[in-house]
């Protein structure tokens, strides 16, 4: 095993099983950094995002227990890229504080793999390129997305298209691997193997 830990960047679109994945790569003993985990709690009652979004878009953007209202924001966003770009600017870069902060943990802890889990990672060009040995892109077929997302977030079809669309493409997203993981009409036991056969190519 090398002692420098191997720091994959691990992303796929909406409802492609990324998390699946990550929960089994922690499972195994990677240290798993998770872009939206981190997000959310940034936005959450106490989050260090909300002074910020408060002051930003006001109280209308807070429900009453103090978090941001993902609803009134998302909507907002939808309807005007100028204020999803005014919040990225107020959550990314608190999102890669607590990247830094979670990374020397892990590395003070001494795991042999880290998982940056970044939904965007193709999105985002080079910055994670930079910051990551491998990427494991986590693919399947877009209807299959599309049934798995209707299936457990309630959503309309045309909903999930638009989500979808605003991603990378599964083309670009399969260009910049290193690694894919096609999870399609396998089961979690074959999505194990999968990610075991992974890990052990670099040595875990």
């Amino acid at each position: 095993m090398s002692s420098k830990p191997i720091r994959l960047g691990l992303t796929g679109g909406i409802g492609s099983g990324k998390s699946t994945l990550a929960d089994i790569l922690a499972q195994a003993g990677a240290a798993v950094i998770d872009a939206d985990a981190i997000s959310r709690s940034l936005t959450l009652p106490g989050g260090r995002a909300i002074p910020s979004i408060l002051a930003e878009f006001g109280e209308k953007m807070i429900d009453p227990q103090g978090a941001m209202d993902r609803e009134a924001m998302r909507a907002l966003a939808f309807s005007n890229p100028q204020s999803k770009r005014q919040l990225e600017a107020i959550l990314h870069p608190l999102v890669g504080q607590i990247f830094q902060e979670q990374t020397s943990a892990a590395l003070s802890a001494g795991h042999a793999c880290l998982v940056y889990d970044v939904p965007l990672l193709v999105e985002s060009g080079e910055r994670w390129r930079r910051q990551v040995d491998w990427i494991c892109v986590v693919d399947c077929e877009v209807e299959t997305q599309i049934q798995r997302v209707m299936a457990r977030s309630q959503l309309s079809r045309s909903d999930v298209e638009r989500i979808i669309s605003q991603q990378a493409s599964r083309q670009l997203r399969l260009a910049s691997a290193d690694v894919v993981i096609f999870n399609e009409g396998i089961d979690l036991a074959q999505l194990k193997h999968m990610a075991h056969e992974m890990m052990a190519r670099f040595g875990l």
